[in-house]
């Protein structure tokens, strides 16, 4: 059989960023996983002795024959680009060439390694300093790849010493590892520390079944997935034209794909912004921007000071992507980066919503058995209508069905029943109608407000109010937020404007005032237009606030309390 790891052409390596960054215990991890990958792995076992500096990496993908293994370990020899052409086109996790090579010149490199279809066995290499094979034998092993790594940094000390201690570097390891893992949900991970078991990971069939492994604390029933078909941004392929080779023209994609893992904004959040993570092709990468673009889309649906959990994985054609902003590959040029951060935020909004798709998997299951075991143990309100162009948007069949304590709409639906709180469902109509439409009306007589500091009235005239002396310590305010117009309590609104924040905050404020106070009551029409309008927002789950906005309770958790599943005859003791 043939090699086919090759030595890049001198002109590919002048456009290389420089080698694989080798520099931590973690890094080699990486490495070594990205080109099990790349050889069709399905099952990744991995082994660290952290004090011993060594690293064992094997995996059942398509192993090498002796031709591959003798190059494998040379600088920029790769099976994976052959001409500058491909680095336009970059399908692999790896394809520098570089990354054996680099451990060479760090570590004792030993392979061992045998083709799925080889019936003759496998080959062990041990390579030298650089990359050059000292020993060759053959060997029994099971179709695949062993790497082993030892005395890591052993001919530089000084690294060593600059390294964080061993528990640090493992959990470095850890989370290098859940990254990938994330990224490829459809791989059986098993991972030694020190000969003992240190935790594995099961495939799932997806990101969001997988995650739950990962953050324990997070449920299944507390996330939300999404997949869609994007069609590539319309110049990409006239750019790709000016860029690579006819024949890697035709190997360019048409269409891209997102999928997005979102937790429930009701249900999940972080102390710290730590689960927004974005991958592209198969690698997680650091991009500021498309993360800003996904913290901007949970805006005004979490408690202050939370943030959102969110895994984001483009799979898009390769001459978007130039791989080489960074030699770990974690930083990336995106071409058309307002486009995809346009997709994202409309993704996002998807998920957030609330609509017959996902309406089965709106079920607060810890809530439910909090309340099931808590019972163990022991009006006229006008309502805007909703415009003819929301008239045409489709809504779920959620029916109002009655009101408790005149607080609580009893909702129900083809799954169950929810309960929602009418003061912030209705907060959070009015808060999206003031976002897309903030207006601002003059009032007359003008509204006289007394002994305001001149912060409070540079606060009002930033959003943009009115406002001019009256006299001596009077102020007079010439126009208001249309939503206050009709409100008895105005003055006290515009004062409440005054103690600070940004235009939003404003908006949010109106809002809670303007909303439908709880201990009112409502009729069933009114009931039933506060549904439909809350429906229609973007972020239905939650009021701007962050505070959740329906309690849900499923069939199948009701029938399980009434046991309706018992035998008639045993039921009754028979």
């Amino acid at each position: 059989m043939s090699s086919t790891i090759q030595a890049l052409p001198t002109e590919v390596v002048y456009l290389i960023t420089a080698g694989e960054v080798i520099d931590s215990l973690a890094s080699v991890v990486r490495e070594l996983i990205e080109n099990s990958l790349d050889a069709g792995a399905t099952r990744i076992v991995v082994s660290v002795w952290a004090q011993q500096w060594r690293v064992r990496v094997a995996d059942n993908g398509c192993g090498m024959n002796l031709d591959d293994l003798q190059q494998a370990a040379f600088a920029h020899s790769t099976s994976k680009i052959r001409s500058c052409a491909d680095l336009w086109q970059i399908n692999s996790l790896g394809f520098r060439g570089e990354a054996l090579h680099s451990l060479t010149t760090l570590a004792d490199l030993e392979i061992l390694s045998r083709p799925a279809n080889s019936a003759s066995g496998g080959f062990r290499v041990v390579y030298g300093y650089g990359g050059e094979p000292v020993a060759v034998e053959a060997t029994a092993i099971a179709p695949g790849t062993i790497v082993t790594i030892s005395n890591l940094f052993g001919n530089c000390s000084t690294r060593r010493q600059g390294l964080p201690t061993s528990a640090i570097q493992m959990k470095a390891v850890q989370a290098s590892i859940h990254q990938i893992a994330l990224c490829h949900p459809h791989v059986t991970w098993q991972v030694w520390q020190n000969d003992r078991e240190w935790f594995t990971l099961s495939p799932a069939a997806t990101t969001g079944k997988l995650l739950p492994q990962i953050l324990h604390q997070v449920k299944q029933g507390d996330l939300q997935e999404l997949k869609l078909e994007l069609p590539n941004p319309p110049n990409s392929c006239k750019d790709a034209i000016n860029r690579v080779s006819t024949n890697a023209i035709n190997r360019v994609s048409t269409n891209s794909s997102l999928s997005l893992v979102i937790g429930l904004p009701d249900r999940c959040h972080r102390h710290r912004p730590d689960w927004v993570r974005v991958a592209i092709n198969g690698r997680m990468v650091k991009s500021p921007e498309l993360e800003q673009t996904i913290f901007a889309g949970f805006h005004r649906t979490l408690p202050r000071d939370r943030y959102p959990i969110c895994i984001l994985h483009l799979d898009i054609s390769p001459d978007q992507i130039n791989w080489n902003r960074n030699p770990v590959k974690t930083e990336i040029y995106l071409n058309e980066l307002s486009y995809w951060q346009e997709q994202i935020s409309k993704a996002i909004e998807q998920a957030l919503r609330i609509d017959s798709v996902n309406i089965k998997e709106a079920v607060h299951t810890t809530r439910v058995s909090k309340l099931i075991k808590a019972a163990e143990e022991k009006g006229g309100y006008h309502v805007k209508r909703p415009n003819s162009e929301e008239e045409n948007k489709p809504l779920n069949s959620l029916k109002a069905v009655a009101q408790v304590s005149n607080t609580y709409i009893i909702v129900e639906h083809q799954n169950g029943m929810w309960l929602v709180e009418q003061h912030i469902a209705h907060e959070r109509v009015l808060y999206e109608q003031l976002c897309d439409n903030w207006q601002l009306v003059t009032v007359e007589p003008a509204i006289i407000l007394y002994q305001l500091s001149s912060a409070q009235v540079s606060q009002l005239q930033r959003i943009n109010i009115e406002i001019e002396p009256f006299g001596e310590e009077l102020w007079a305010v010439r126009n208001i937020p249309a939503l206050l117009q009709q409100r008895d309590d105005c003055a006290e609104a515009i004062l409440e404007l005054s103690w600070g924040g940004d235009l939003q905050t404003a908006q949010v404020a109106v809002a809670c005032r303007s909303a439908i106070r709880n201990g009112t009551p409502l009729t069933l029409p009114e009931m039933q237009t506060l549904l439909d309008d809350w429906q229609r927002t973007r972020n239905p789950r939650t009021c701007p606030h962050g505070r959740p906005i329906y309690l849900s309770l499923e069939e199948s958790d009701l029938a399980r309390f009434f046991r309706r599943n018992w035998v008639i005859g045993k039921s009754h003791g028979i």
